[in-house]
């Protein structure tokens, strides 16, 4: 297993799947073979989730099976309420490490944010420690982003794992001053790698 990353964001909706498959594809331009993973999705409407699908075909199609995502529950919940089974970490640890095989960047999506449970004991910050990659927080790049990235950012350190770097999802809407404004504002209280993605990719390489 050679460099990969743990996916989370500062909470539903943020773009964690736009900016992970944006790092597959960026990735496989740049000559990288990518394993691009959504263990556990919510909110599932056919036999595979969405965003697991869009991780899969950044990664290049070649994923089938397990390896195109274990969980899918219809119910758009955290996985503690919506699981009509136990989630077995062994599974996805053991899925992560045949995926992750041969190739050169490992990119691991969580549902939802840092502190989303998974079990009546266990949440994302739980898998992201047992899967064992630096953590890039993915946030919204409009108002309210430095509360919640701090916050994120807090958390994760606080629980002993590295945070490789926070991007924000940016949308056509947002406006750049502000977008501009936050980052400076960001940079300001936490000395991490900051980007925000909109369409140009190459913001993405300080990662791969």
């Amino acid at each position: 297993m050679k460099q990969g990353y743990f996916v989370t964001g500062t909470g539903t909706g943020v773009g964690k799947t736009f900016v992970t498959a944006a790092l597959a594809r960026r990735a496989r331009a740049l000559g990288k073979r990518v394993f691009a993973f959504k263990p556990i999705e919510t909110g599932v409407t056919g036999m595979i989730g969405e965003d697991q699908q869009t991780l899969v075909d950044a990664a290049g199609g070649w994923q089938i099976g397990d390896l195109a995502g274990i969980y899918r529950f219809s119910l758009p919940a955290a996985p503690s309420v919506a699981a009509d089974q136990k989630i077995s970490f062994s599974r996805i640890l053991e899925t992560l490490h045949t995926g992750s095989t041969g190739v050169d960047l490992t990119l691991v999506e969580g549902a939802g944010g840092w502190r989303v449970p998974i079990s009546n004991d266990e949440d994302m910050s739980s898998l992201a420690r047992l899967c064992g990659f630096p953590v890039i927080v993915v946030a919204t790049a409009s108002l309210g982003t430095i509360n919640h990235s701090l916050l994120t950012i807090e958390a994760i350190e606080r629980d002993g794992q590295s945070v490789a770097g926070l991007i924000l999802s940016q949308l056509p809407s947002d406006s750049l001053a502000h977008v501009t404004s936050n980052i400076d504002q960001l940079r300001l209280r936490w000395d991490g790698p900051i980007a925000a993605f909109s369409t140009d990719p190459a913001v993405l390489d300080p990662f791969i």
